[in-house]
């Protein structure tokens, strides 16, 4: 009986650890050195608001500039259908889609009726206006560090635009997921309710950077990994993540995996265009962002942001070294992989592929369509290299337009799983091997339903 205690204590210690290790995340800025302060003690430049060439802007202009940052129209908008109102869907393996909602001023169908402090409780505490929970695919955990202020100003602004009629899709999500007020009981452990707090060991570009990154942008949501509740696991901050069927790379500045050989230049510029000569472009949620939001922020907020994300501890993961060099400029010098799937990827990046792309990966049309360097060729998943295959790319930049078409309906599975292989081997680091089913799967976690 002595014994059989004995491994129960072990076992409940062993439970009780792993339950705290689960729970206690550390918050999003509790790696740097320094304590926080509450924003009112705080005796630096605020960094929470507008860029201070807005000091004078009116309440609809600030909130304009806020929107941006905060990226609300990215998720609030179907593809193809009228923005922010609603109707993107969130495709979660295991668990289901989930749609956003219409959040124009329609009064039947969107927060035409939302007073102040119902707006508030939504982007701080996820609690809509009928008082059920909403679901953590709104960023608010991230949004709860907003200031009431910007949070109202961002009202204010979404009180500007037409109202759209756009009724609510009906979420699809598997038992107990479907249950919202489940989700009382994890915003417990995962929803900090509380507003930014500066570090006065930071330096000013530094607050506003951390502001701008957790508060309005909330990077994390796509660039942190979940733990196994679905919350963001801040141990493992900025390393990466696969969200909504694309890769989010790592931000943090390991020089393998990370961003730790961009330049600050890079990587200012990569903010505020969607892309960096010798890095690639951004394509999928991240050239939204890019066109959507952070193309709208100022010099100094870019660089503030540049200054926050160099401070991140680095964090290695899985990503080889990128390959810079171009690759042979004759096909017949292509990689050692499957010779079957190499013929079908050789054959597929011939016919589609080479006269914008080149053999060499070094584009003679457009910086933009260069391989060599780009991080997802650079990815053995080859993940974005698929998704971009099957969807394209399709932005409007302060370059112009970017357009690469999308194959998805033009080739099966199995011959885009083949491509990918042949441009990772070909012109990355390492080759890809994915398979028909691979690309069936990334399909459906983009499928706008």
């Amino acid at each position: 009986m002595k014994t059989l205690g004995i491994v129960v204590a072990i076992i409940v210690v062993i439970a009780l650890g792993f339950a705290a290790w689960l729970l206690l995340i550390p918050g999003p800025t509790e790696f740097a050195s320094g304590s926080s302060v509450a924003l009112a003690d705080y005796k630096g430049a605020d960094p929470t608001g507008v860029p201070k060439e807005m000091a004078s802007a009116d309440l609809i202009k600030r909130g304009e500039y806020l929107t941006h940052a905060a990226d609300c129209i990215a998720c609030h908008t179907a593809r193809g259908g009228q923005a922010f109102a609603g109707g993107f869907a969130f495709n979660l393996p295991g668990i289901g889609t989930i749609y956003s909602t219409n959040i124009t001023p329609d009064k039947e169908t969107g927060i035409g009726n939302y007073t102040d402090a119902q707006f508030l409780d939504a982007l701080h505490k996820g609690i809509r206006a009928d008082g059920q929970n909403l679901y953590p695919a709104m960023s608010y955990t991230s949004y709860t560090y907003m200031t009431d202020a910007d949070a109202l100003a961002i009202k204010a602004y979404l009180f500007t635009l037409p109202a759209v009629h756009a009724p609510a899709k009906a979420n699809k999500l598997s038992a107990p997921f479907n249950n919202r007020a489940l989700m009382g009981l994890w915003n417990m452990f995962y929803n900090a309710n509380t507003r930014f707090r500066p570090n006065p060991v930071q330096s000013a570009e530094w607050n506003r950077g951390a502001y701008l990154a957790e508060a309005m942008g909330h990077c994390g949501e796509c660039h942190t990994p979940r733990n196994l509740a679905y919350a963001m696991n801040n141990r493992r901050k900025f390393a990466g993540a696969l969200t909504a069927g694309w890769r989010a790379y790592n931000i943090t500045s390991d020089k393998e995996s990370g961003l730790g050989d961009w330049s600050d230049n890079d990587l200012a510029t990569y903010l505020s265009t969607g892309h960096a000569d010798g890095h690639g472009g951004a394509a999928g949620p991240m050239g939204e962002a890019s066109d959507n939001s952070l193309t709208f922020l100022t010099a100094g907020d870019i660089r503030a942001l540049v200054v926050y994300l160099r401070s991140v501890p680095a964090l290695s993961t899985d990503l080889p070294r990128t390959v810079t060099t171009a690759a042979p400029a004759s096909h017949r010098e292509g990689p050692a992989t499957d010779v079957d799937d190499r013929a079908r990827g050789e054959m597929i990046f011939a016919g589609a592929c080479a006269s914008c792309h080149d053999w060499t990966g070094i584009s003679p049309l457009s910086k933009y369509a260069t391989l060599t360097g780009v991080r997802a060729v650079n990815d053995p998943s080859a993940t974005n290299v698929a998704q971009t295959i099957i969807n394209g790319v399709d932005r409007n930049t302060a370059e112009g337009h970017i357009f690469m078409p999308a194959f998805g309906s033009a080739y099966t599975d199995d011959e885009i799983a083949a491509v990918s292989n042949y441009v990772t081997a070909r012109f990355g680091a390492e080759g890809a091997k994915l398979t028909a089913q691979d690309i069936a799967s990334l399909r459906k976690q983009v499928a706008q339903q």
